[in-house]
């Protein structure tokens, strides 16, 4: 154990390195359910049904197990892969416009589309072993680099208080931050929820906070693990008001629950299923535009996950760098053609990785880890499923309000530095891109050094980067 992942060198023990792959995990084991609710239109009987649901499920955990796997094993770091946020949703919406444009079955353009990731994971296993993407972190001005670490945070916190933790009724989808703190008094915020959608909140609320504040409090007494018991406090007095305030049992859903996986579902829907000759149909202008826009996206989201959590974890070395960069952008490589492979959309380093990191996960140990609970929840995802997403927020928030410290490295007095970070800031937890968020800091980077005739400081890489995010932002395709 110690010779394939120096824990020793990394400060770190065996404990630690589990309880930061199971924090992780839990922060993100939404994606299991949440994925294939995406990629098949909430199992609507036009996207396949519930086959192709059950075959997006097992793609989901699988891909996710075998690209992190590969993290662990390459790379050594602890940084766990499944199915982008954001990428899905793009996913799920050219396959119901390939659909709409060719004439075909929702699972056949989804079978089409399923290409485009395929081609996507072989380009980016090419960039990886010729080291351009590498380059292209290096690319990116220290300043903007050392300004990811606090965007991402802003952007759990927006996760956390936003769209991970939602309550809906029958009035409608209500948020925590915008719906409940948003609301002019809590009568205006009952009366738009409902009455029971309003206690739903409250409870949704109490809990994230409760978890929350565990979290700090176990932290400050230096407990290992501290984010994970926050979450399983969290868990406990969610599942305590459901039982006492709203009379149902939380671990109904388990009662009747299947754990036989169903693999004949995913060999008949989506294992080894790419549809070269409906890609084919879709148009050569099209297929290259769409694989150029998933890698680009995949890209710098993965970039700045990757530089923004290593920071975090004190990975980087003087320069901004992150020892073994190639061989984790090869693994989030070989995760996405894995994922193409078994039925599933662009397989990405997941910014819920932070919360491993916050809990001591320093080597691959912790990723590996999170790859084998992936691979049981082929069997046990009901179990996995009973984590409430406000237990997850008050991790989400923790963690994003640590990691804003990174900003005392920036130089605040020097423009250059200040704005782009500053658009970088707000433009992550709006937009909900890394990647997006990432690109309007380097257009805003390059515009002021050449408007303060301090061009010859910008890189030839950092133009071309920054013309290919304006093409990208203005010109319709």
């Amino acid at each position: 154990m110690e010779k394939l992942f120096q824990m020793k060198k990394n400060g770190t023990t065996v404990r630690t390195e589990i309880i930061a792959g199971l924090t992780t995990f839990m922060t993100m084991a939404y994606i299991i359910a949440l994925n294939p609710n995406l990629l098949t239109n909430f199992g609507a009987e036009e996207s396949g049904g519930l086959m192709l649901w059950n075959g997006v499920f097992l793609a989901t955990c699988i891909a996710s197990a075998i690209g992190t796997i590969c993290m662990a094993f390459l790379a050594n770091k602890p940084f766990v892969m499944a199915p982008g946020m954001g990428l899905n949703s793009f996913f799920a919406a050219v396959t119901a416009n390939i659909a709409a444009m060719t004439g075909m079955t929702y699972l056949k353009s989804f079978q089409s589309a399923l290409v485009i990731i395929f081609i996507e994971g072989l380009v980016f296993i090419a960039l990886s072993l010729l080291n351009v993407r590498e380059k292209i972190v290096e690319a990116i001005p220290l300043g903007v680099r050392l300004g990811i670490g606090p965007a991402i945070g802003l952007m759990l916190m927006n996760i956390g208080f936003g769209s991970n933790a939602g309550v809906f009724s029958d009035k409608g989808a209500f948020y925590v931050m915008s719906d409940f703190f948003g609301s002019l008094t809590a009568g205006f915020a009952q009366d738009s929820m409902g009455d029971e959608g309003f206690n739903w909140m409250v409870l949704t609320v109490v809990t994230m906070f409760i978890g929350l504040f565990t979290i700090i409090a176990l932290s400050h007494k230096k407990v290992k693990g501290a984010v994970l018991y926050g979450m399983l406090v969290a868990s406990a007095i969610y599942w305590s008001g459901e039982a006492i305030i709203f009379e149902q049992n939380p671990f109904e859903s388990i009662k009747d629950a299947s754990f036989i996986p169903p693999f004949r579902d995913m060999a008949e829907t989506t294992l080894f299923k790419l549809d070269f000759k409906g890609f084919m149909e879709i148009g050569w202008f099209t297929i290259i535009t769409l694989v150029i826009t998933f890698c680009i996206i995949d890209m710098f989201d993965t970039i700045g996950t990757l530089v923004g959590t290593a920071s975090r974890a004190k990975m980087l070395d003087e320069k901004g760098s992150m020892p073994k960069m190639k061989e984790a952008l090869l693994s989030d490589a070989v995760g996405t053609v894995c994922g193409s492979l078994t039925g599933t959309s662009t397989v990405t380093t997941f910014v819920e990785s932070a919360s491993g990191v916050e809990a001591g996960g320093r080597t691959g140990l912790s990723a590996l880890v999170a790859a084998v609970l992936f691979l049981l929840c082929i069997f046990i995802a009901p179990i996995a499923a009973l984590i409430p997403p406000a237990a997850t927020s008050a991790a989400l928030i923790y963690v994003g309000i640590l990691m804003l410290a990174n900003l005392k490295q920036i130089d605040f007095s020097d423009q250059s530095q200040l704005i782009p970070v500053a658009i970088m800031l707000l433009a992550m937890p709006v937009s909900g891109s890394i990647g997006h968020g990432i690109g309007l800091a380097l257009i805003s980077y390059t515009v002021i050094k050449l408007c303060t005739g301090k061009a010859k400081d910008v890189s030839v890489l950092t133009y071309i980067l920054s013309i290919i995010f304006i093409l990208k932002f203005f010109i319709p395709v």
